[in-house]
């Protein structure tokens, strides 16, 4: 049984041909797999190291995407994790007073359910149950640079917490992150084997929710203020 591990990080963004002038053109990603839903279109970028960052851009229909772009535009929509047992840690989140969207275990081959951002820290948390490996050969991704730069190294999100002790309890206790790193204003949660980790950062006055993606490279990342706007999101160093 696979243990649970930080999949990737999820922004939302109007349109996903727009993805690639910043992954790919300012950070170096590899479009490695996507696909279209009825009221979503999705592509993930791998990084050095293994990170990955999905892009999700609406069509159809308005549903959640539309919604989620008309109250805060683009931005990190959720964060997902890959878990043994979607029943089990379901149970535990309610057990522990989350309330469960979304829950759907119709298909074996991907399960899901997600924690509420108002419960779960400022963000969407996508708790997902699948055998199998991402992958869609038909894929085609959006056109990026012909010759794009060296690939950053993508470390992985950085939050900011109001309460450490809501902090401890979600990522620690119910999802099982590993506290590698712990300071009075900081706590950093891993999940091996994923390349991914979170910052969480102790801020009583501040709002919950996302501040940066940290990346690690040995160059200058030349990120404007306009990609900033692109993404919805901060771009930081972080120490690997």
């Amino acid at each position: 049984m696979r243990p649970t591990d930080l999949d990737h990080i999820a922004i939302a963004m109007p349109r996903l041909n727009d993805a690639p002038t910043v992954l790919v053109g300012v950070l170096g990603g590899e479009p490695v797999f996507g696909m279209d839903t009825p009221h979503f279109t999705f592509g993930h970028w791998r990084f050095a190291g293994g990170g990955r960052i999905e892009v999700l851009a609406p069509r159809g229909e308005r549903a959640f995407l539309h919604r989620f772009l008309d109250a805060h535009g683009p931005g990190v929509h959720h964060v997902t994790f890959r878990v043994p047992d979607l029943r089990a840690i379901c149970d535990r989140a309610e057990a522990a007073g989350y309330a469960i969207v979304g829950y759907s275990d119709a298909d074996p081959r991907w399960k899901e359910a997600f924690l509420h951002p108002r419960e779960a820290g400022g963000i969407v948390v996508q708790l997902a149950e699948s055998p199998v490996e991402d992958s869609n050969p038909g894929w085609v991704p959006p056109p990026g640079p012909a010759t794009p730069p060296p690939p950053v190294t993508l470390l992985g999100l950085r939050l900011r917490a109001r309460s450490r002790e809501h902090a401890v309890a979600q990522w620690g206790t119910l999802i099982g992150g590993d506290l590698v790193a712990e300071t009075a204003k900081e706590l950093t949660y891993r999940w091996p084997p994923s390349p991914l980790r979170l910052v969480i950062e102790i801020d009583p006055h501040g709002d919950d929710g996302p501040v940066c993606i940290e990346i690690a490279s040995d160059r200058t990342i030349a990120l404007s203020a306009a990609h900033t706007r692109m993404l919805g999101i901060d771009v930081c160093y972080g120490s690997p």
